[in-house]
C-alpha cells in the first residue's frame, strides 16, 4: 500500500522492538510469578539462604546434563558463525543512514529483502561440510564421507510443515476478505473511530487485533487488519505508521491462547498492550517522525477532529 515508504527496515525496528520486548519480558516474568508462585521479594533474593534437598537435587541434574554436553562441537561453531552473519546481513541490507549491501543490485530493486539473506544463509547449511579434514601422524589428510551440517532428509523431518500450511492459509484467507469486500466492510465499521482522539483510535485498534488474535492465526490477523487500519489513518490525516505499527507489534505477542491458560494470557495480554501504548506514544515517535504527515501516504482531506 505504501511502496514509497522507505523508513522501516531491520536496524529502525530492532530499536523499536528492543526495549518493547525487554520490558515485557520483566513484566510478564512479574504477573506470571505472582499468578502461579506468589510474590515474595525477602525470600526470592536473598542471598546465601539455605537450599533445600529438593533444589540441590535439582541444581545436581542440571549440572550433570550440562557436562554431557562437551565442549563446543564444529557444526555448532558454524552454526553461530552463519547466525552472526546472518543477522549483520539483516542490518547492513538497508540500515538508511548509510547505503546497504542491496544497493549493489541497482538493476533488482526490491528483489533483495530479509527473505534473501534468510534463505542464502539457509543454503549454506546445505554445502558446508559436517567434518573438518584431519590429518594421520605422517601429515596426510584422512578422507571422510561428505556430509553437509544439514542433509534434505533432515530438514524434512525436522521442518514444521503445519506452520509453512497454517501461515499460507492465513494469507489465503486474507486475500479473501479482500476479495469479497470484507475488509471494506469493516473499515466502514470503523469510519466513526476518526472522531476520536488518536491515542483511543490506537487503544481500540490495539485491542481488537489481541482480542482477534486468540482465535485466528496470526497471519490472517494482521494480513485482513492493517487494510482496514491504513485508510482509517488516512482519513482521519495522521501518518499511517502510528496505527499500523502498534496492530503489527500485538499481533506478534498474540501466541497465548484462551486454552493454554485464560487468566495468564489475559494479563499478558494487557501488559503487551499498555506497553505498546506507552512506546507509541513517547521513544517511537521520534523514530519515525510520527506527528508529522508523510509524503508517501495519500494526500486525502483531513477529517481530523483528535486536535492534533
Amino acid at each position: 500500500r505504501y511502496p514509497a515508504c522507505q523508513c522501516i527496515n531491520f536496524g529502525s525496528w530492532f530499536i523499536l522492538s528492543i526495549p518493547i520486548t525487554v520490558i515485557i519480558l520483566l513484566l510478564s516474568w512479574v504477573w506470571l510469578q505472582w499468578l502461579f508462585l506468589g510474590f515474595d521479594f525477602k525470600n526470592m533474593f536473598k542471598c546465601g539462604k539455605k537450599k533445600t534437598a529438593r533444589e540441590e537435587a535439582s541444581a545436581q541434574v542440571i549440572q550433570e546434563e550440562y557436562k554431557k554436553l562437551g565442549p563446543v562441537s564444529y557444526p555448532e561453531i558454524v552454526t553461530l558463525v552463519l547466525f552472526i552473519l546472518m543477522t549483520l546481513l539483516w542490518f547492513t541490507r538497508e540500515p538508511g543512514f548509510i547505503p546497504g549491501w542491496s544497493s549493489l543490485f541497482p538493476k533488482y530493486k526490491g528483489y533483495a529483502t530479509d527473505s534473501t539473506t534468510a534463505l542464502v544463509i539457509g543454503l549454506l547449511f546445505f554445502i558446508i561440510p559436517a567434518k573438518t579434514l584431519s590429518r594421520t601422524s605422517n601429515g596426510e589428510n584422512t578422507v571422510f564421507g561428505y556430509t553437509p551440517l544439514i542433509t534434505w532428509k533432515e530438514f524434512q523431518s525436522c521442518m514444521p510443515w503445519e506452520i509453512a500450511i497454517l501461515v499460507g492459509g492465513g494469507f489465503a484467507l486474507a486475500d479473501g476478505c479482500e476479495v469479497s469486500k470484507l475488509s471494506e466492510w469493516v473499515a466502514s465499521k470503523l469510519t466513526p473511530l476518526g472522531s476520536l482522539p488518536l491515542w483511543l483510535i490506537i487503544l481500540i485498534s490495539c485491542l481488537i487485533v489481541t482480542s482477534v488474535t486468540e482465535v485466528a492465526s496470526n497471519p490472517a490477523t494482521i494480513t485482513i487488519f492493517l487494510p482496514i487500519l491504513s485508510p482509517l489513518a488516512e482519513a482521519i490525516h495522521v501518518n499511517p505508521l502510528f496505527i499500523l505499527i502498534p496492530a503489527t507489534l500485538l499481533f506478534s505477542y498474540g501466541h497465548l491462547t484462551v486454552m493454554d491458560m485464560v487468566k495468564a494470557g489475559l494479563g499478558i495480554n494487557i501488559i503487551g498492550v499498555a506497553v505498546v501504548m506507552l512506546a507509541i506514544m513517547t521513544w517511537i515517535v521520534p523514530i519515525f517522525n510520527l506527528y508529522t504527515y508523510p509524503s508517501w501516504a495519500p494526500n486525502i482531506p483531513s477529517t481530523n477532529s483528535t486536535g492534533l
